[in-house]
């Protein structure tokens, strides 16, 4: 392939931008002066590049003709810049400048292309008589994570001749402005990041340089896109509101003052550059003399080169650390909100006001920073010559320079010489292109292999410099550095060539990496077609010349690549064309690499690739010997032989032969040895199984059958010395070759002998097809199921395959197990399709067994004739062993065929029941993954099942239960019945009972129910671990572990769940209770326990539960044995991780005494977090040995309190447990209020709360409070509640009788007297007017304000003072107000008063 220039982007109205800057050409536009103008003319696509050439070549006509030159060269005389990302492209003239931005529109014929469009346009200038001089649009890097190395927005650099640089954004508005010097701006140039190539090679830093006529000024790039963001930012913000203005970070600068140099017309920056140890000797010795002094590493200087005169061209040298950058302050433009400059006396940053603004600017001139002296170091001096422009390669290297003279100078920047020369290029622009090779396009060649580094190597890269000659209207290509042209393209006399040499300003060598940014090298605006073109070119002109054959060859195999993507209405015309090219390339790397790309093309028919290859191979076969590439022709033949397969396996497809042979069930059982029953329980197993599957399993439509792209054939198949193999590719592309050969055969539309016969003669061995034929009846499962007659067309294909020579070794030793029968089991086993698996099994082994009688026989003809005994001896150990397998095998299949009909299968859910869990998905089982899963792997799954179903341990119970009914000794009632019901309410069952007992009937050691119960409680508190809100997860855990019967079980699943997951948070909970001193809200619940307030309750109500069951656990363990695990015999080989079970029981016995400790530390939480305690803190109650036995490991021995406590102790606990049973009172009395009655225990929202008052009890009993303090305290608060009925039950659990009497007493008169006194009737006044004075005295006494509930009916009063008298004996001092208050109730009259004063 050539050079080629190609148009990337058009001018929508670029007249319109010609007119606006150039006003005197505007009333003088004859019609077609511009060529292109999309509103006015849609024929310019017309015209072939030949015509414009023809009238571009009238030299003398167009000289002569001075209007039409001026209206046609007028962007020579401007300013013009492109942003290497092409988003923007500015041309200014004097003081105004039209921004141009691309979009996307449909062109003259109906095609989507990018146009430039007008942005803005405006003047620019601030001072008087300012113009612009040089203009740079620099695109800055996005700071956005989605788009991290894209270019956010981009800066247009103006230098006017004023001195000034100004900095705008793509609408014109003015970010920032800088006067760093007097004297005109003479150019800009920037430079960005890239990543050095070698390790050797130094990092540059981003800098933008501005060349005065004395001096160059270097801004820093990391400061200067800060302070543009900044700026940017904040002229948006000021916009917005109007009033912003916040300083912008300053800038960091250096400016050198070039000394020793007459005139400077322009300038690059290489950059910094460190010496090598020749060099800097040298340079030492030239500067310093004999006697100069080296040190030790070599300095790190920034070079610079200049062009002008005297020298011509001038090379200087300024060491880093020689002087400090200057930081110059940033003056924000704020379109109309700064109304004068802001000045700086240290630097010299100007703001400016919006073009719209008429207020003056003021004259005054801001300090000037002087320049530090900088030396030309040398130059090459030529007098006569006066250079005009330079350019430096991208890499550095390299540096393009123009002259007076028309010559083109190509300088070597690290020696400082020239190195070439072009004549005859008056007024030339030059640029550069930089190719890096794509080392999948590199040819490799027969030489002899070096010992550094493999063949391929790192990417090379080559320059070539682009020469635009105006005068001619030539733009050339020239491979650098001795490298002869190799392009040339007429373009026109009035272009110009923009090179940016530089992209994307803001990366770093991270950044630079996450995005490939499109940039452009190098562009050539063309006028008169109204265009933007861009030159590309090939690596491999940098090779050699054109008159080379790799080259021809590599133009040949891109010839081939454009007529492959070519639409031909005549493919014989494109197969004959096709093998033109492939015979024309010489090169057998090459030509091998042209027929990969024909066989990869996917619009070629099958018989032109054949044909193209069969062309290719005749070729190389009359060939000489000698020349004949030996791995180029076997390669070809080994692509026809393969061809030829894919021909023979697409004709025998093709057939669709039906067979109308019926199929019964007795066939079926005869073809699998099975007899009527086993068929049976078979056809049972796959039903149910089908069935679930049916109804969880989505479907995807798979490709059509039996049909496949010969491309990927080719991808997949490789023949290696006449046999062929199968790359190593993915498991969905081995099942999808395995369908090309098998498919059709499996449904009894092909013809399985001729299949097998072609495969075998096409070389694949029989292990290999029998890979296939497994991994394509094992991926058609659901059609296997809905077709039986399938399962004898496996068995004809697997015959087939057995019956070929390198299947079944006749010498193998018969008492070792058949490989090729083991393959086939080990496919089963792997296998997540069970069904299929399990059919495929009794298909192998009724093959197996077809086959071994066969040779049983043989070898008893042999044994008849005179053989030896032992042969038969022999035969009968190779069949029961490889027998014993296939047993083995069919067992476990079916074990797993039924554990996965039951995971696959589910309950119907009942509006009430609560959302979906958001569990897992349950992975789909294999043998292979149960044996690895270990002895509770099969337990684990079920687990998973359950929790995902949200099953109650009463549903597993009742399975359990409806299997062993048989037996009339079971009870029938009791859990059975509750489970029944409680089941019926939550969820609808469906088969799920069923299925549950038929996976007991197949596991009865490993689904044993508390090792059921035991994995379900684990699964279950592993869950909530992941989600702590999900309170329910950890009660249902709960639940699973009180159904566990074995203590020792028990014991250790509830100690494991205790330091596994609960002790850290319960800890937690304790220290942020007893920090905060009362019940914590949610946010403190959250950020320490990591749990809501609600959740935390719920959790401590569990860890209450558990910690009483542990207790009970360790009591019940001596009181039986520990359980001893089984496993069934088909799963004895299982081996992975110690079940949950196994490790329960090896978990050391608890310390009953530190349990219990941690178990009323439990209830203090749950009590203030029940009923919102306040002023409590929990380990406060505690003393010190108390405190650090906390969160200790219950199975050590810890230092517990005993004897008597402090009395102040005493007290603290007293107060709280009559606190705590004052709280569960009211909160059993709210809630009865709110459900009408008070029979029902208030409930949590995750279950049944604690019986509170039997809690209390409790407690009061560990932490040595008097227990009939708490119950006469309960009766107390009840009937101050008005729950006297309740009160009557609790009085009869209180040992001392008097002193309950005496607090029932004044129960009884704070109520009389609320009846009495409050009401203020007639007849209560006379009714106490009535009473004894001592005892209207002492219900004048009585506070009816402490009772809850006043509205108790008098005759309830009337029962509780019987009460009262029955409980006092006669000698107590109150019993005679207890008689005088039981003669006021008796004659307070019931219906005036009522019952509820």
């Amino acid at each position: 392939m050539a050079c080629s220039i190609v148009q990337f982007c058009y001018f929508q109205d670029l007249q319109a931008a010609r007119d606006f800057l150039f006003p005197h050409l505007r009333e003088e536009t004859p019609i077609g002066a511009l060529r292109r103008n999309p509103s006015k003319s849609v024929n310019w696509e017309d015209d072939g590049w030949g015509a414009w050439e023809e009238t571009e070549t009238q030299e003398p006509e167009e000289e002569g003709n001075t209007c039409k030159t001026q209206k046609t060269s007028w962007l020579q005389d401007c300013v013009l810049s492109l942003s290497p990302t092409n988003d923007l492209m500015v041309i200014a003239r004097e003081q105004k400048a039209v921004f141009l931005v691309p979009k996307w529109k449909y062109g003259d014929k109906g095609k989507e292309e990018m146009q430039f469009a007008v942005g803005w346009s405006g003047s620019l200038n601030v001072e008087e008589g300012e113009c612009v001089t040089s203009a740079l649009c620099i695109p800055l890097a996005s700071q956005k994570r989605s788009s991290t190395g894209r270019p956010d927005w981009t800066c247009t650099v103006l230098g006017f001749t004023s001195g000034s640089v100004r900095f705008y954004t793509e609408n014109g508005v003015l970010l920032l402005a800088q006067l760093l010097n007097e004297d005109p701006v003479l150019q800009l140039k920037c430079r960005t990041y890239e990543i050095p190539r070698h390790p050797g090679v130094t990092e540059q830093n981003e800098e933008l340089s501005i060349l005065y006529p004395a001096a160059i000024v270097t801004i820093d790039g990391f400061s200067l896109f800060q302070s543009l963001r900044a700026c940017r930012n904040q002229v948006a913000k000021a916009a917005a509101s109007g009033n912003e203005n916040i300083q912008p970070p300053p800038l960091a600068y250096k400016k050198w003052g070039l000394q020793d140099v007459d005139t400077i017309i322009d300038h690059v920056s290489i950059g910094i550059m460190t010496l090598s140890p020749f060099d800097q000797m040298k340079t030492a010795s030239t500067i310093g003399g004999f006697n100069a002094a080296i040190k030790n590493s070599p300095p790190a200087m920034s070079q610079y080169i200049t062009i002008g005169s005297n020298p011509f061209t001038g090379f200087f040298y300024a060491l880093e650390g020689s002087t400090q950058p200057l930081l110059s302050h940033v003056a924000l433009a704020v379109a109309s909100k700064l109304t004068s400059a802001l000045f700086n006396a240290a630097s010299g940053w100007l703001g400016w006001k919006s073009k719209h603004e008429e207020e003056a600017v003021p004259k005054q001139k801001p300090k000037v920073e002087p320049a530090t002296p900088l030396a030309v170091r040398f130059g090459l001096p030529d007098s006569r010559r006066h250079g005009e422009s330079i350019c430096v390669s991208p890499c550095n290297t390299l540096a393009a320079v123009t002259d007076d003279f028309g010559r083109v100078l190509l300088l070597d920047v690290a020696r400082g010489i020239a190195t070439r020369m072009w004549k005859g290029y008056r007024d030339a622009q030059v640029g550069w292109i930089q190719i890096v090779e794509d080392l999948h396009e590199r040819v490799p060649e027969k030489v002899d292999s070096s010992p550094f580094g493999n063949a391929q190597g790192p990417s090379r890269v080559a320059q070539f410099l682009v020469i635009y000659a105006p005068r001619r209207g030539i733009l050339e290509v020239w491979s650098t550095q001795q490298g002869p042209r190799v392009g040339a393209f007429n373009v026109g006399k009035h272009c110009r060539l923009l090179y940016p040499g530089y992209k994307i300003m803001g990366l770093n060598n991270v950044t630079s990496q996450s995005w490939q940014p499109q940039t452009y090298q190098i562009c050539l605006v063309d006028p008169v077609s109204a265009s933007v073109k861009t030159v590309t070119v090939p690596f491999h002109l940098a090779l050699s010349d054109k008159k080379s054959e790799r080259a021809k060859d590599m133009h040949l195999v891109k010839k081939l690549a454009d007529l492959l993507r070519t639409k031909s209405p005549s493919l014989d015309l494109v197969e004959r064309e096709i093998k033109a090219v492939i015979l024309d390339v010489k090169y057998p790397a090459t030509k091998k690499q042209a027929l990969e790309s024909i066989l990869a093309c996917e619009r070629l028919p099958f018989s032109c690739l054949r044909d193209v290859t069969q062309t290719l191979l005749d070729t190389l076969k009359n060939q000489e010997l000698e020349s004949v590439d030996e791995g180029l022709l076997q390669f070809c033949a080994n692509k026809l032989k393969l061809l030829h397969l894919y021909e023979s396996v697409c004709q025998l497809n093709s057939l669709d032969l039906h067979s109308d042979t019926p199929f019964s069930d007795h066939d079926l059982a005869v073809l699998l040895r099975l007899d009527e029953n086993e068929l049976l329980k078979l056809q049972a197993l796959l039903e149910k199984y089908k069935q679930e599957t049916t109804r969880t399993a989505v479907r995807f439509p798979d490709e059509q059958d039996g049909v496949w792209p010969v491309k990927t054939f080719l991808e997949h198949l490789e023949c290696e010395k006449d046999a062929v193999s199968v790359k190593k590719i993915s498991e969905e592309e081995h099942v999808a070759l395995g369908r090309f050969f098998f498919w059709k055969c499996l449904q009894g539309a092909s013809p399985a002998e001729d299949m097998c016969c072609a495969l075998e003669s096409a070389g694949l061995s029989p292990q290999l097809l029998l890979s296939l034929l497994l991994s394509v009846w094992l991926s058609k499962e659901k059609e296997v199921l809905e077709k039986p007659q399938s399962v004898c067309y496996l068995h004809a294909m697997l015959s087939l395959l057995s019956r070929m020579k390198v299947a079944i070794d006749d010498s193998w030793d018969s008492q070792s197990v058949s490989p090729w029968w083991q393959q086939m089991r080990t496919a089963c086993v792997q296998s997540e399709n069970n069904g299929a698996a399990l059919l495929s099994a009794h298909v192998g082994h009724s093959v197996a067994a077809q086959m071994s009688n066969g040779g049983t026989e043989r070898k008893l003809s042999q044994t008849a004739v005179g053989a030896d005994a032992e042969a038969l001896t022999d035969s009968w150990e190779a069949l029961s062993l490889d027998t014993e397998y296939w047993k083995l095998l069919l067992k476990q299949l079916e074990d797993c065929l039924v554990l996965q009909t039951l995971l696959h299968s589910r309950a119907s859910p009942r509006p009430c029941r609560p959302p979906a869990l958001p569990a897992e998905p349950l992975p789909r089982l294999s043998v292979r993954r149960l044996l690895e899963g270990g002895r509770g792997g099969i337990a684990d799954c079920v687990a998973k099942w359950v929790f995902k179903q949200d099953l109650s341990p009463e549903v597993l119970k009742l399975a359990n239960k409806e299997r062993d009914a048989e037996n009339p000794d079971e009870p029938k009632e009791g859990t059975h019945g509750g489970s029944l019901e409680v089941s019926a309410v939550d969820v609808d069952l469906g088969a799920v009972p069923g299925l549950l007992r038929a996976a007991y009937e197949q596991f009865p050691c490993s689904l044993e129910p508390d090792t059921l119960h035991a994995h379900c409680c684990w699964e279950c508190v592993v869950q909530w671990n992941k989600d702590p809100e999900e309170a329910r997860f950890f009660v249902r855990s709960i639940e699973h572990l009180q159904h566990i019967g074995n203590a020792h079980v028990q014991h250790g699943v509830a100690l494991m769940m205790w330091n596994t997951f609960l002790v850290k948070r319960f800890s937690a909970a304790t220290y942020l209770m007893d920090k905060v001193g009362k019940s914590p809200k949610d946010r403190l619940c959250r950020r320490d326990v990591g749990m809501s307030d609600t959740a935390l309750t719920s959790f401590l109500g569990s860890c209450l539960d558990l910690l009483q069951t542990l207790m009970e656990a360790d009591v019940s363990r001596d009181e039986m044995q520990a359980p001893v695990l089984d496993t069934e015999d088909a799963w004895l080989a299982a081996e992975g991780p110690v079940s949950i079970v196994e490790l329960a029981l090896e978990q050391k016995p608890v310390h009953y005494p530190l349990v219990e400790h941690h178990s009323v530390l439990c209830s203090i939480l749950y009590a203030v977090m029940r009923f919102a305690l306040k002023a409590v803190k929990p380990l406060s109650l505690f003393d010190s040995k108390g405190k650090n036995a906390f969160f200790k490991d219950l199975t050590s021995i810890q230092l517990l309190p005993s004897g008597e406590m402090d009395p102040n102790f005493i007290s603290i606990r007293q107060q709280f447990i009559l606190k705590v049973v004052s709280a569960a009172v009211q909160a059993q009395h709210s809630g009865a209020q709110d459900r009408g009655t008070s029979e029902e225990a208030p409930a949590t929202p995750f279950g049944k709360d604690q019986d509170w008052p039997a809690l209390a009890v409790a407690l009061a009993h560990h932490l040595q409070v008097s227990e009939d303090v708490v119950r006469r305290h309960y009766v107390g608060e009840l009937y101050n509640y008005g729950a006297d009925h309740l009160g009557e039950e609790a009085i009869l659990q209180v040992h001392d009788k008097e002193v309950m009497a005496s607090q029932l007493l004044m129960v009884t008169g704070q109520r009389l007297a609320h009846a009495l006194l409050r009401a203020q009737t007639r007849e209560g006044m006379e009714l106490l007017a009535r009473l004894p004075p001592t005892l209207c005295t002492w219900l004048k006494a009585m506070d009816p304000q402490d009772l809850q509930n006043t509205e108790v009916p008098i005759a309830t009063t009337a029962r509780l003072v019987h009460k009262v008298i029955e409980l006092l004996p006669e000698n107590h001092g109150q019993y005679s107000l207890a008689l005088h208050l039981f003669e006021a109730v008796e004659a307070i009259p019931f219906p005036p008063l009522g019952p509820h004063l």
